[in-house]
């Protein structure tokens, strides 16, 4: 399999089999470059392993999608964003379940991803489908085998 077509509604983009991760970032300058920083969870999950040089492709925002983003940052800038975002692709470990049965994930602060279909210490590939100001809900990704 060549790659993987993912539709998320207003761009369509073509997914190389080699992905080892896929995240969002901000670019920082850093006196004479700039910076996209990995993710700790990256490194900790073991997809990226540090001194190790990998290619890396940089998707730009939608017109439509980077303004709204813009505007929810500038409206509560001291009110921490979310760590995930729609889309998003990552391993997660079911620390709990829910009222209704759900797993229950933590990822960076504490924030809470909720996966149906999962038990206590699994750890599973999600792609996150809906992302709350406290919560976010995620789809088991199954793994080519």
């Amino acid at each position: 399999m060549p790659s993987q077509q993912l539709d998320r509604g207003l761009i369509t983009v073509e997914i190389s089999h080699k992905l080892l991760c896929l995240f969002s970032a901000d670019v920082s300058e850093s006196s004479d470059s700039y910076r996209i920083e990995i993710p700790k969870r990256e490194i900790e999950t073991g997809n990226v392993e540090p001194g190790e040089t990998y290619r890396v492709a940089l998707i730009s925002p939608d017109e439509d999608t980077g303004s709204k983003q813009s505007a929810d940052r500038s409206r509560s800038p001291d009110e921490p964003q979310p760590p995930v975002e729609p889309g998003e692709l990552r391993y997660v470990e079911i620390e709990d379940l829910g009222k209704q049965g759900d797993g229950i994930a933590r990822v960076e602060r504490g924030y809470v991803i909720i996966v149906p279909d999962t038990d206590v210490g699994e750890r599973v590939k999600i792609e996150v489908t809906e992302v709350k100001s406290n919560f976010a809900v995620g789809e088991r990704v199954e793994e080519p085998v």
